[in-house]
């Protein structure tokens, strides 16, 4: 960690609006998603829960754009480093990318848009809770899908700046289950 730390400046603006960006994401839709459980004024405001439910998937999704776009730039303005700068490692960020890849669309495949994005905070509810791969082989396989995106990324571009930032994605998604399950 001491290596990779001698790689990353912390204080570099890029870095900076990624650690926020990534940070920030999670904390929006999970307050948004309680506060509408709560008080059902997006549903209101929007005038239906699915409008309102669409219209907050969105907003996730143009975050995320926002997200990977921070968490690029911030890998870009800082050095690489050589030792991940090989063919054969390289290789592995590209696999770490399908297998994220695959996580997420099969996930998103198998909830719907409002399955991923909420719904069930809007009213909007599965007939029985989805068991089907990919949730067969892993818990919120969304969030590992990003996360092995994102390392993948990092690894493509023999990325410290990138590694480091995919410990904080991770870490920023096991406090976001904690939370989301708390709510169960």
């Amino acid at each position: 960690m001491t290596r990779l730390l001698g790689y990353v400046d912390l204080s570099e603006p890029h870095f900076v609006a990624a650690v926020l960006a990534i940070v920030f994401n999670p904390l929006f839709w999970n307050v948004v998603a309680r506060w509408e459980h709560k008080t059902r004024k997006l549903s209101k405001a929007f005038g239906s829960p699915r409008l309102a439910c669409y219209t907050l998937g969105g907003a996730i999704l143009l975050l995320n754009v926002l997200r990977s776009h921070c968490f690029t730039q911030a890998m870009l303005s800082q050095p690489r480093m050589q030792s991940l700068d090989n063919p054969a490692v390289y290789h592995v960020g590209l696999a770490l990318l399908g297998v994220g890849g695959v996580f997420v669309l099969s996930s998103f495949l198998a909830l719907g848009f409002t399955g991923t994005f909420l719904g069930d905070y809007f009213g909007i509810l599965k007939e029985a809770r989805v068991t089907m791969f990919p949730f067969s082989v892993l818990d919120n396989p969304m969030y590992w899908g990003s996360t092995a995106i994102y390392l993948g990324w990092a690894i493509v571009h023999a990325s410290p700046t990138g590694l480091l930032l995919t410990a904080l994605v991770a870490l920023i998604y096991m406090v976001a289950i904690v939370y989301e399950e708390a709510s169960l």
